[in-house]
């Protein structure tokens, strides 16, 4: 009894930063690490390693600011920094999200046909027309345990692990003591790797998540409010995120591990999909590796797309002062769930338009590896601000690490145009 009553507390404890994390590993993400895996075998291991403590800095960091004032990153712009900074983030916002939900649309299709046949046209418009209804209309606290039961779709990669062979001591050497590359296709890859782990919707939908709990609670309020409430709500912010973006790394280790002891292994290097890495690793590595790695890309989809959307959904609405929020109605929150659907259906419109989705995988993680660190910026000056954290700005160390990833994605980027091919 002790046990499980422990394991539904912490189960209640895992909420904004397990979705957020999870979502992490969407079939863009997916088709990232496995073209890195599949590019560069276990070399890039180490990124996985080298993000963790840097992404978990910035999603508490996020986590906090809408857990302490009550609104999200937007609204925290809108209401302390001026309109030309606020329009432009919320506007590269946007349309990152969308081009990611038609590669992830994109994705989950060709996922969908591999496995089963048919018209991967139709699957892009079913699983793009059923998310956005399902957010519309389903009340967010229903909707947020179905996205936490999709979080169970990442360890179809862990499980690939058991069909395959593993040299374990091979993999701690270079993940460890890793061979670093200046040359331009290896930076590139860094800074999507980065972009994918490190992504803007993130920072928003996580803060955003904070400020949904805390409304959808009678009892709990914004931390500003209520400091009495700050020991157990900071508590759980911190093992809920920990937990969260360990289980994004932790996923995102094993999808470049399996393609680099497949893929790579048998020089098979151009994968610019993740249902192109499913594909490959059937005659490789058997049917049961296919149909986990394939699965699981639908899985992580019809988690990461709600998330997208959302995430664009609020950043738009708090700018412009509407409500927003998932648990409301339609009939409230009508202009927030316009661009739900609006963002969802540019989605699909991709997958049917002259732009290549599978192509957009990879740099879809590489603009939002760009356009992070302005934004980074802003939320570090945010967290240090008395008149929006009140008594609760970040503390020392954790500021410290918070402005090391926002140098790291920025040395990343610079790095990336400067070795650009002429």
């Amino acid at each position: 009894m002790i046990r499980e009553s422990l394991l539904k507390k912490c189960l209640h404890a895992l909420g904004p930063g397990l979705v957020t994390g999870a979502s992490d590993d969407d079939p863009s993400g997916i088709g990232t690490y496995s073209q890195v895996g599949a590019q560069f075998g276990f070399g890039m291991l180490w990124t996985m390693l080298f993000s963790y403590p840097l992404m978990v800095s910035i999603q508490l960091i996020c986590a906090r600011i809408g857990r302490v004032t009550g609104h999200g990153v937007a609204g925290n712009l809108r209401r302390y920094y001026p309109a030309w900074l606020l329009y432009p983030i919320v506007l590269l916002l946007l349309i990152a999200n969308t081009i990611n939900i038609g590669a992830d649309l994109g994705a989950m299709s060709a996922a969908l046909h591999l496995l089963v046949g048919g018209p991967v046209g139709w699957y892009t418009a079913a699983f793009g027309v059923t998310s956005a209804l399902l957010q519309v209309f389903v009340p967010y606290h229903y909707y947020v345990r179905v996205l936490k039961c999709l979080t169970l779709a990442l360890f179809a990669y862990v499980a690939t692990v058991l069909v395959i062979h593993i040299p374990w001591l091979t993999v701690a050497k270079e993940t460890l003591l890793p061979a670093l590359s200046f040359k331009s296709e290896y930076v590139t890859a860094v800074v999507a790797i980065l972009g994918t782990t490190i992504s803007p919707y993130l920072f928003f939908w996580q803060a955003s998540q904070e400020v949904e709990d805390q409304e959808a609670a009678p009892t709990e309020h914004p931390l500003k409010q209520a400091p009495s409430e700050a020991p157990k709500q900071l508590a759980r912010i911190k093992l809920d995120t920990w937990i969260g973006m360990g289980l994004s790394n932790f996923v995102a280790f094993f999808i470049i591990l399996t393609t680099a002891v497949t893929l790579f292994a048998h020089g098979v290097t151009n994968i610019d999909s993740a249902s192109k890495a499913a594909e490959a690793l059937r005659p490789i590595a058997g049917n049961f590796a296919f149909f986990l790695f394939a699965a699981g890309i639908i899985g992580t989809g019809l988690l990461a797309i709600p998330v997208l959307a959302g995430s664009a959904a609020y950043g738009v609405g708090e700018a412009l002062k509407w409500i927003t929020g998932l648990e409301k109605t339609l009939a409230q929150a009508h202009g927030f769930y316009a661009v739900i659907v609006l963002a969802t259906l540019a989605g699909v419109g991709m997958n049917y338009s002259g732009i290549n989705p599978i192509k957009a995988l990879f740099w879809t993680a590489v603009i939002n590896g760009v356009i992070a660190v302005p934004i980074l910026v802003v939320i570090m000056l945010m967290a240090v601000r008395p008149k929006i954290m009140g008594a609760f700005v970040v503390s020392r160390r954790l500021l410290m690490v918070g402005w090391l990833t926002t140098v790291v994605m920025g040395l990343s980027v610079i790095g990336m145009l400067i070795t650009w091919p002429k």
